[in-house]
């Protein structure tokens, strides 16, 4: 009798169309996750503003969103391997959407920061469900496209967020300025929700693991401990005690490392599986990600900052300052994917040097021209740092976990999104800690352009960082021969064992 494969028996429930369907509404709910990271920087002066919050409250109000996500993200979708990917994927667009319109009506800087850290968390119960089902309802060789999908998804996302987010934020909607910033979500939550409900196949493990909850206590643990001193050591000038909470946090590191390595020993349940990162090529890819994703933010944020303080723009024509950035991007998608198989991990090199390039050239545009800038002029380099993007990211997932073993494909997954947040929130806490810092009290044109400048070298270094770790990402020899081997796998129903998916009513 011939074997019937894992994947197999998950999509008898579903026609090809209905999984299509059902990928695309909970790409679109990713997508709204990553646009709410992008969309809020825009509108920060003037959530400052009205709301006269701290320095260190915007810098939480954005890498709050990304550490929560963070840290809850394995979580999340352990969750859906226990009690079905549609039914917690609908309660953490349920309570996304609660959150958005708390945040909304938030009434100072703290509100706001609480109800961001439940946005992400809300969000790490939607976003793990996407890859998950991209498991269980698409064969081996059927999820490299979709893999590029989510990286353009991902790309598009982050630069298009700050055009969206000036548009609402100047159209001034009923008179509630930023505050619409989130009301957008309620709409589309409402949207994704039924859709959901109706369209995604239900989908769970028949041996999920255990919840690692001291996992995900100790790892919040060790990345407050070395975040709060980087955010909030500017307002408080720097004390020498501040540096209790990084030698806390180097201690409970450590602390955390051993006590996954035991739990993996034990029953395989780790937070973290640490052998996951013995494989080079892994190893590598979420350094690049993280890497590339913490300057990605790195370049945006002071970049808008500067437009709107230090030039005076209003919002919308800031964001419409990265709207070459998004053509650029949405150009260099459609002329990757079809090179994704036959270049693979180059086209990450490149993207990262042309990141860099096309940063730099930017900023060497807005500095030549100073009060004369305009979107205009740096057109040229903005259409190159947007190529860059389509060249670094589209590949990178489907590189980075090419040759992770196919049993241990779910928990990759959720480690490298894992450190791709993680990668984003350093990125704009050591960005705008340095921007912030050089800036001081003298908020003048000329002031804040140095702080600029200063901060972009955050960038360009961590496009570097991603460059020399996209090499060791494996080649295309060893990426086929992963593909052969997951394919015989399924054949003999091994599969079964990766994706671990059963469909239920």
């Amino acid at each position: 009798m011939e074997a019937t494969s894992a994947y197999e028996r998950t999509t008898s429930m579903a026609t090809t169309p209905r999984r299509g369907l059902a990928i695309g509404i909970l790409l679109f709910a990713s997508f709204m996750d990553l646009l709410d990271v992008t969309i809020v920087q825009v509108a920060l002066p003037s959530i400052g503003a009205d709301l006269g919050a701290s320095e260190a409250q915007l810098e939480w109000i954005v890498s709050g969103y990304m550490l929560a996500f963070a840290v809850a993200l394995i979580t999340g979708g352990r969750l859906g391997d226990l009690f079905g990917r549609r039914r917690i994927f609908l309660v953490g667009v349920a309570g996304f959407t609660i959150a958005s319109a708390a945040a909304a009506f938030a009434w100072s800087g703290d509100a706001l920061v609480v109800t961001r850290i439940a946005q992400g968390l809300f969000a790490a119960l939607m976003v793990p469900q996407l890859l998950a089902s991209v498991q269980a309802l698409f064969s081996p060789k059927e999820r490299a496209p979709m893999y590029g999908l989510i990286g353009g998804v991902s790309g598009l996302a982050a630069v298009l967020g700050p055009v969206l987010g000036g548009w609402l934020v100047d159209a001034d909607l009923w008179g509630l300025g930023w505050r619409t910033v989130f009301l957008i979500n309620i709409p589309v939550g409402i949207a994704i929700f039924v859709l959901a409900a109706r369209f995604v196949p239900e989908t769970r493990s028949p041996r999920p693991m255990r919840l690692d909850l001291v996992g995900v206590a100790l790892l919040s643990a060790v990345v407050l401990a070395f975040m709060v001193p980087l955010v909030e050591g500017q307002s408080l000038g720097w004390p020498a005690w501040l540096w209790l909470p990084v030698a806390v946090g180097a201690v409970l590191l450590a602390v955390f490392v051993g006590y996954e390595r035991r739990r993996m020993h034990r029953d395989g349940s780790a937070l973290l599986p640490m052998p996951l990162f013995g494989d080079r090529g892994f190893s590598a890819g979420i350094v690049t990600q993280a890497a590339f994703q913490g300057s990605l933010n790195a370049f945006t944020l002071p970049f808008i900052i500067y437009l709107q303080v230090g030039l005076g723009f209003d919002a919308l024509t800031a964001g419409l300052n990265l709207l070459a950035f998004s053509l650029g991007a949405l150009v260099g998608t459609g002329v990757v994917i079809p090179l994704v198989g036959r270049v693979g991990k180059y086209l990450v090199t490149a993207g990262a040097v042309i990141l860099a390039a096309g940063v730099l050239w930017v900023f060497a545009v807005v500095a030549e021209t100073g009060a004369d800038f305009t979107g205009w002029a740096a057109v040229w380099p903005m259409l190159l740092s947007g190529l860059g993007l389509a060249l670094l990211i589209i590949p990178l997932v489907d590189v980075a976990l090419a040759t992770v073993p196919v049993a241990d494909a779910g928990a990759a997954s959720g480690a490298y999104s894992t450190f791709q947040q993680l990668g984003a929130a350093a990125g704009v806490a050591v960005s705008t800690t340095v921007f912030f810092s050089v800036v001081g009290d003298d908020w003048s044109r000329e002031h804040v352009l140095t702080a600029l400048q200063a901060s972009v070298w955050v960038s360009v270094a961590g496009f570097a960082i991603a460059a020399l770790a996209s090499l060791l990402l494996p080649s295309r020899r060893r990426v086929r021969a992963h593909l052969e081997e997951a394919r015989r796998l399924a054949e003999a129903d091994v599969d079964a064992e990766a994706v671990e998916p059963t469909p239920v009513a």
